[in-house]
């Protein structure tokens, strides 16, 4: 099964660019050029190695290439060894050594290894349960730009989670992360739009997150209009049941 990783998430987005534009000839060069110990390639070859992109797909020989570029102080090939320590891409799942891994990349200042290893405090997954920890690493995350990272803080700060409860700063945040293009931020700004009656405002958000939620997200929002019952937006609910249905359809 193919690893598809966020875009936001994968290497240098012109690097891999050009990779689509001629990807058996571009792993070829990658993989030339990691041989000869440059350490962006060999990050690089990591992720095309995982996604098999242009080369047969190899999550353990890319877990390799990551190592090699992390222990060389590539940001986010440490990340991306987290990755696939986290969620057991060649390798046993072993969250305890994602949150290493993050840990590393976030203290290189990666926004991506602060909101994952904040995503493992916020849980206890493999490190133990520390909400403040976590609070702290989204809110320097979302400082940094990481647009989900600004939609967690908004979160933590709505519930009180690791930080004093404050709902006007939460709501801040949740446009913010909705202008950056995080479909979750979008989201949750629409849903606070939706509670100040800006219908319009409201349904905008909402749209844009439908745009690029994937199916686990648009069950749980259709599931949340729903519950809402709000005729105003009878439309968009309809738009998410949809959505949902062709999202089911595309895994079978």
């Amino acid at each position: 099964m193919p690893h598809l990783l966020r875009r936001e998430e994968a290497l240098d987005s012109d690097q891999l660019g050009k990779l689509a534009e001629e990807p058996h000839r571009a792993a070829r060069l990658v993989l030339a050029a990691a041989a000869t110990g440059e350490i962006g390639a060999q990050a690089l070859l990591g992720q095309i190695l995982l996604e098999g992109r242009g080369i047969q797909a190899d999550p353990e020989l890319a877990l390799t290439w990551f190592g090699i570029a992390a222990g060389r102080g590539h940001a986010m090939a440490c990340n991306m060894a987290g990755r696939c320590h986290e969620l057991g891409w060649g390798c046993p799942a072993n969250p305890a050594r994602a949150a290493e891994r993050y840990r590393r990349a976030a203290d290189m200042g990666l926004d991506w290894g602060m909101y994952n290893l904040a995503n493992l405090l916020a849980t206890g997954r493999g490190i133990p349960q520390d909400e403040v920890a976590a609070y702290r690493l989204y809110r320097q995350a979302a400082e940094l730009g990481h647009a989900k990272s600004m939609n967690l803080t908004g979160r933590c700060l709505e519930e009180g989670r690791g930080v004093s409860r404050d709902v006007s700063a939460a709501h801040g945040w949740y446009r913010r992360s909705a202008e950056a293009g995080d479909f979750r931020g979008q989201f949750s700004h629409a849903a606070v739009l939706l509670t100040q009656q800006q219908w319009d405002a409201a349904r905008h958000w909402l749209d844009r997150a439908l745009e690029v939620g994937h199916l686990k997200f648009v069950e749980t929002a259709l599931a949340s209009l729903q519950a809402a019952a709000l005729p105003q937006i009878a439309d968009i609910v309809e738009a998410y049941a949809r959505r949902r249905d062709e999202l089911r359809a595309g895994l079978r």
